[in-house]
């Protein structure tokens, strides 16, 4: 059996200076001072004893070597010749004898003194452990950020580069495709039936004296569509890729997922719009889908659906604050949808959210009323400017019939009355394009 840790040299630890065993009477930052200090001169007081008892046992031992070796020199001496002994050399032998006995004996007494320092010790907070090595690392990428100033998650270089190669990759593909006439992987089905009923028709009407060019037709439409079934199989789910999405421009997104955005705004539920976070995550945790839940609850604002906004502007802050959780935590936003929702759970923190979400809310319902009014306003230039070129126009059936015929004795209103509706509609709107679309349509 092992034998066990011997934990004793813990036992007098001095936790700390600032214990609380100071007078009423007494200031304690002075009590604390006093106590520091007292201890660090006790530890000075030691370390010099310590420090003169060894330099004490090191002239011992080197004293006890010089008398070890001439004891021993004198002994092989001795051993040779017997008679040559004098008195002298034996008192002089006693004597180096009785100094190494009393050095040794001051050596055992010095050692028992430094291990009593030792058991004893007093251990706190400077000698318990000292620095062995001490390194500082610096990252590279310190100055780096993965983040937007909004919050969301910027895409990786390598990934960005990853996109545009596979995107090149496609195109390349789709033309090689176009220029071979060959139909690509992604031929819908329909398609398919169209390509089989076209050769079923050519097959019909081919003239009966062409067997030959009859039976391969006929072969051909066979094996179209014995393999119809397999290329009109149900595809796997397509996957988003989040690089591609955060690199699209706000039209591309809102054309390829506003319906996903819409439905995320339509959602009461917190624990509905956390599962729905899990599944498009992927789509709703980007800037182009926190600016659509910005702009929309904006426009149901202006359009008087006040219920409607507040359900969007709610949806907005939660998109908003997972990206700012995730950017504290530098994490992608996706890693913290459920730690956020985890924390809205606490009374507290739900509240100091909803407390955001109805500041958030005052600030839409502000920005309403000005966008309004900038709206009335520039209505209302448009319509001075309009009516400026209204006062500028004549009515040209005011003005008597000898002054307004032409060249040659016509009446401009009536050339006018017997043009077609179109081209009439067209110099009344004083449009060149309309003008063009009638004269083609003639």
């Amino acid at each position: 059996m092992s034998k066990p840790f011997d934990y004793s040299k813990w036992d007098n630890i001095e936790l700390s200076d600032d214990e609380d065993d100071v007078h009423p009477n007494i200031d304690k930052e002075s009590w604390f001072r006093m106590k520091h200090r007292s201890r660090v001169e006790r530890e000075d007081r030691e370390e010099a004893d310590k420090k003169k008892i060894n330099d004490e046992m090191a002239k011992a031992n080197l004293r006890i070597k010089e008398i070890s070796k001439i004891l021993s020199k004198a002994s092989s001496t001795n051993n040779g010749d017997d008679d040559s002994d004098s008195d002298d050399d034996l008192e002089d032998i006693e004597g180096l004898q009785a100094e190494l006995k009393a050095l040794q004996s001051a050596n055992d007494a010095n050692q028992a003194k430094l291990d009593h320092y030792e058991k004893n010790k007093k251990w706190n907070v400077d000698n318990l452990c000292h620095v062995v090595e001490e390194r500082t690392i610096v990252n590279k990428n310190v100055g780096e950020s993965k983040f937007s100033e909004t919050g969301f998650a910027l895409p990786k270089e390598e990934e960005t580069a990853a996109v545009a190669a596979a995107a090149v990759e496609d195109k390349k593909n789709v033309e090689a495709s176009d220029e071979g006439g060959v139909p690509s992987k992604e031929l819908s089905a329909a398609t398919i039936v169209d390509v089989d009923n076209k050769t079923n028709t050519t097959t019909k009407s081919a003239p009966s004296t062409a067997v030959k060019e009859s039976s391969s037709t006929t072969t051909t439409t066979k094996a179209i569509t014995k393999t119809t079934p397999k290329l009109v199989q149900p595809q796997p789910t397509e996957t988003v890729n989040s690089v591609a999405v955060s690199m699209m421009t706000y039209h591309d997104f809102t054309e390829k997922y506003a319906d996903v955005v819409e439905e995320f705004m339509a959602i009461e539920s917190l624990t509905k719009s956390k599962e729905f976070l899990l599944q498009k995550g992927d789509i709703l945790l980007q800037e182009n889908a926190s600016s659509y839940l910005l702009l929309a609850s904006l426009e149901d604002e202006m359009n008087g659906f006040h219920e409607k906004m507040k359900l969007v502007a709610r949806q907005s802050q939660i998109v908003s604050n997972i990206a700012e959780l995730a950017k504290s935590l530098q994490s992608h936003p996706g890693n913290v949808i459920l730690p956020f929702f985890q924390r809205m759970e606490d009374k507290q923190l739900y509240a100091g959210f909803m407390e955001g979400v109805n500041q958030f809310i005052q600030r839409i319902e502000v920005r309403a009323v000005q966008k309004k009014a900038e709206l009335e306003e520039e209505r209302a230039r448009e319509a001075r400017e309009k009516g400026a070129e209204a006062e500028d126009a004549v009515d040209i059936s005011e003005i008597p019939l000898e002054e307004r015929l032409g060249p040659g004795g016509l009446d401009p209103l009536e050339v006018f009355e017997s043009l077609p509706v179109s081209m009439q509609e067209a110099f009344e709107s004083r449009q060149k394009e309309k003008l063009e679309e009638a004269l083609r349509s003639m």
